[in-house]
C-alpha cells in the first residue's frame, strides 16, 4: 500500500469513527437514554461522564491538529467504559474493543 493510500485510510477511519461515536454519544447523554441506563443501576453521573468524554474526544479527533490527542483520549474513555461494564457483569464489550482498536490506528496514523 502506498503512503498516500494509507493516509487516506486513516483519514476515512478517523472521520467514520468520529462521526459514529459523536452521534452515539449525543444520543447517550440525551434525556431519552436515561430510562434505559437506569436499568444498569449506575448513577447518571457515569452516563454523563462517559458520554461527554466521548463527545469531547470525538471533537478533538475530528479537528486535524488535535486528532491524535483526541483518539488517545477516546481510548481512555473506552477503556473506562469497558472496566465499568465488566465490573457490573456486562460482558458485551466487543464494540468498545473495536472502537478502541480503531482509535489506536487513528492515533498512531496521525502521529506519523
Amino acid at each position: 500500500m502506498t503512503a498516500s493510500r494509507a493516509r487516506c485510510s486513516v483519514i476515512a477511519l478517523q472521520w467514520t469513527l468520529g462521526v459514529v461515536i459523536l452521534i452515539e454519544s449525543i444520543l447517550f447523554v440525551l434525556p431519552s437514554a436515561a430510562h434505559a441506563f437506569a436499568r444498569t443501576h449506575m448513577p447518571d453521573a457515569i452516563r454523563f461522564a462517559l458520554g461527554f468524554g466521548e463527545i469531547a474526544g470525538c471533537l478533538f479527533m475530528l479537528y486535524p491538529r488535535t486528532a491524535a490527542r483526541g483518539a488517545w483520549f477516546l481510548m481512555v474513555v473506552f477503556a473506562l467504559a469497558m472496566v465499568i461494564h465488566l465490573l457490573h457483569g456486562m460482558y458485551n464489550v466487543g464494540n468498545l474493543a473495536i472502537y478502541t482498536a480503531a482509535a489506536w490506528v487513528v492515533a498512531e496514523g496521525k502521529q506519523n
